[in-house]
């Protein structure tokens, strides 16, 4: 299938949304080279209806966001573009222009929080501390949060339960990052299993 760009006088709507979250980041707009362009540098290009020309969304921040799937709708006189955000999408510095935030979307920020925790060199960071003690201590560490949330499962402290909960939730990032996988990856795997 292909977009039908005539039938909406050159120019069609484009909204982008986050891959891994699905968290709607901006609507912007795309001619023919726009998405040609789009489609051979893997990053979202789009026509700028104010100033005329393309424009590649981080041309000039850095931010750009890298296209991770392309869809067409049923009309196909408009495009959903799930990419990866490489930083805030929105010229006001917010993830998205809607300013949506979900609860689905905070693991993911939390993810990428992990991520640059290990990578920043900071000798006091935690979650830097214990990937570098190895693959080890990292699941040991799951282990332990796993049985104490299981001892709070029994007992009825409900915020000592959701406390628990949420150690085991960031330390299984940490393990997931620890053996290079994503938390997208297992959440597809969720998904095939429900089909």
């Amino acid at each position: 299938m292909s977009i039908e760009f005539s039938k909406t006088n050159g120019l069609v709507p484009v909204i982008i949304q986050d891959f891994a979250s699905s968290q709607v980041l901006m609507l912007g707009y795309m001619n023919e080279e726009a998405y040609a362009k789009t489609k051979t540098e893997g990053k979202v290009t789009f026509f700028s209806r104010s100033k005329n020309r393309l424009w590649t969304k981080g041309e000039t921040s850095g931010n750009f966001l890298l296209v991770k799937d392309i869809l067409i709708d049923c009309d196909q006189d408009t495009l959903l573009i799930k990419a990866k955000a490489m930083g805030p999408t929105c010229h006001t510095g917010s993830t998205s222009c809607f300013k949506e935030e979900t609860s689905k979307g905070f693991l993911y920020q939390l993810e990428q929080t992990i991520q640059q925790r290990v990578e920043s060199g900071d000798e006091k960071s935690y979650t830097r501390d214990l990937m570098q003690k190895g693959i080890n201590k990292v699941a040991q560490k799951v282990g332990e949060e796993a049985v104490e949330l299981i001892i709070e499962a029994k007992d009825s402290n409900d915020e000592l339960f959701k406390n628990e909960a949420a150690d085991l939730l960031f330390h299984l990032l940490i393990l997931l990052k620890a053996k290079g996988f994503s938390l997208e990856e297992i959440e597809h795997v969720l998904q095939l299993r429900a089909k």
